[in-house]
């Protein structure tokens, strides 16, 4: 079992969590219908096609996307690893 840190400051506490989760986080990945979603979402803004809702659903997406890399690359560096 590997040690794991939250990323809150305020909570210090350490608990013990199996390997075999850090390694099911550092593979997760938003699913391929997704990503080409986003791609699409992208492509359209880059021409100035998107409407309102559109550039928030791309922004959300964008962030979450975001989220899941900063949470693999820590998993990642818990197992030794680098980005892949």
């Amino acid at each position: 079992m590997d040690q794991i840190q939250t990323p809150f400051p305020h909570m210090t506490a350490t608990i013990p969590v199996p390997t075999v989760w850090i390694q099911s986080l550092s593979e997760f990945r938003l699913p391929p219908p997704t990503d080409r979603h986003i791609q699409v979402l992208m492509d359209r803004n880059t021409e100035g096609a998107l409407q309102t809702a559109e550039k928030e659903e791309l922004a959300a997406l964008a962030a979450l996307s975001e989220a899941l890399s900063l949470l693999r690359a820590q998993a990642l560096q818990l197992l030794g690893r680098s980005q892949e």
